[in-house]
């Protein structure tokens, strides 16, 4: 089984951000970058499923400038096959014009399934796996919590609010990984050796037109101080009243 997962190079959110000078974007410096979270789950989960068959194929895919290229590395590390840089000098805000790019990647390229990350943590927009499968023409699963691949059919789990639903789809597919699928490995000593002599390749993005923007990004609001209206039983009459009048939540 040949699998593709998309992963993208985010900045960590424990992270106090800055903007940058140009009002649009994030102050980079000094900031740490990694594999998202939900790409991470992804891509745990098709590597368990190639050990289950004990054979198939992994391949990582991150679009954007050379820095990505560590990230890819990453995966590598982690036991991914192959590599591919779609190299473009910004990640666009658009998410379309990604899916583009991904779908161009993918045409004709025999991937029985193509995986992503419920989201990316850094935008949540849970819109480019989607996007991707509509350009594919293929069917497209989200939020997996659990997958099984068997027959040549796709069975997944998703956690809905206080219930689950289970689901299946033929292959080729798209799935979009939740978390709880899998806890993603760390990559070991003999991993990142082997990792240096696996192919990366780098072939320039086709992506599509940007119709998205970024026109200012602005940080939210410092919380102002809390206060304490009374104590006891007493203090429920007036927390009531505040929550009614000033916070309007009630």
């Amino acid at each position: 089984m040949k699998m593709a997962v998309c992963i993208k190079r985010v900045p960590d959110m424990e992270t106090r951000f800055k903007i940058a000078a140009d009002g649009k974007s994030i102050d980079e410096t000094g900031l740490k970058f990694d594999m998202a979270d939900f790409d991470g789950y992804a891509l745990e989960a098709a590597l368990r499923l190639k050990e289950k068959d004990g054979a198939g194929e992994v391949v990582a895919i991150s679009l954007g400038p050379d820095v990505v290229q560590e990230t890819v590395r990453k995966a590598l590390s982690m036991g991914a096959d192959r590599g591919v840089q779609l190299k473009a000098d910004a990640i666009p805000a658009d998410a379309l014009a990604i899916a583009k790019a991904l779908a161009a990647e993918f045409a004709g390229g025999g991937y029985d399934l193509v995986m992503f990350g419920r989201m990316a943590i850094d935008s949540a927009n849970q819109s480019v796996g989607p996007m991707t499968a509509e350009l594919l023409g293929l069917p497209c699963v989200t939020a997996a919590s659990a997958l099984e691949i068997a027959g040549g059919r796709g069975t997944v789990r998703r956690e809905l609010e206080g219930a689950a639903e289970i689901l299946e789809f033929p292959r080729p597919a798209v799935v979009t990984i939740d978390e709880g699928i899998a806890r993603p490995r760390l990559p070991s000593l003999k991993g990142i050796m082997a990792a240096k002599k696996k192919p990366l390749d780098v072939r320039p993005a086709q992506l599509g037109a940007s119709h998205v923007t970024v026109l200012a990004m602005e940080l939210p609001p410092e919380r102002t101080g809390g206060r304490i209206v009374g104590e006891g039983p007493a203090a429920v009459p007036e927390l009531i009243r505040l929550l009614q009048t000033e916070a309007k939540v009630l």
